[in-house]
Order: structure tokens, then C-alpha cells, then sequence
């Protein structure tokens, strides 16, 4: 007897929960690259805030960077469409962290003397 996990039951709903987050995480403008590269915390919070049980898989993780690309291309593809338009892509940097500048000091001046 084949284990849960490996089920035709268990894949739909691996397919389903990975729907459910690109849905939500394509609006936030975020990447399938981006979403893989977040840390398993920072996933597990994101798929709280789209009312979703966070997946047990990184299988459920890949597909979901799957439907972000694809997703994307059809956007581009589309760009005048309603659906390409996301409406919280101000929401992106509370999951995905810009790169951050590192400030130097000026070099010291002349001393006046």
C-alpha cells in the first residue's frame, strides 16, 4: 500500500496549495527565484498571511516557483489584461529583503591646523 504522501489525492492537494500561494505571492510581486530563496521561516510565514497551511514539501515550494514564472510570462505576454495586474506589489518588500547599500564613511578631510 502506497503511503499518503504519494497518492493521487495527496498530489492534488499539493497542486492546490500551490495554486492557492502563487495566487497570493504573485500579487506581491515576488519572483519564483525569490520565493526559493527565502528562508523556510520567512515561507512558512508567508503562506500564514495567505490563509494557507504552510507546506510540509519543498515539492509544494517548487511548483509554486513554477506558477510564479509562468504566471509572469503570461503577464508580459499580456501586459494590458486585468489579470496581469497586481494589486500589492507594495507588499513585496515585507517578504523580500532589497539588497542593502553599504554606507561608507567620507574619507577624512584635510586637518586644519
Amino acid at each position: 500500500m502506497a503511503d499518503y504522501a504519494h497518492t493521487d489525492f495527496a498530489a492534488k492537494g499539493r497542486a492546490e496549495k500551490a495554486r492557492r500561494l502563487a495566487a497570493y505571492i504573485w500579487q506581491r510581486d515576488i519572483t519564483g527565484a525569490e520565493l526559493l530563496a527565502l528562508s523556510p521561516a520567512t515561507r512558512r510565514k508567508l503562506a500564514r498571511a495567505a490563509d494557507t497551511n504552510p507546506p510540509s514539501t519543498d515539492e509544494t515550494w517548487s511548483r509554486t516557483a513554477q506558477l510564479l514564472d509562468e504566471k509572469d510570462a503570461w503577464a508580459q505576454r499580456h501586459p494590458n489584461h486585468p489579470a496581469a495586474q497586481r494589486s500589492y506589489s507594495d507588499e513585496k518588500i515585507l517578504w523580500v529583503k532589497p539588497p542593502v547599500t553599504p554606507w561608507h564613511a567620507p574619507p577624512p578631510g584635510p586637518s586644519e591646523g
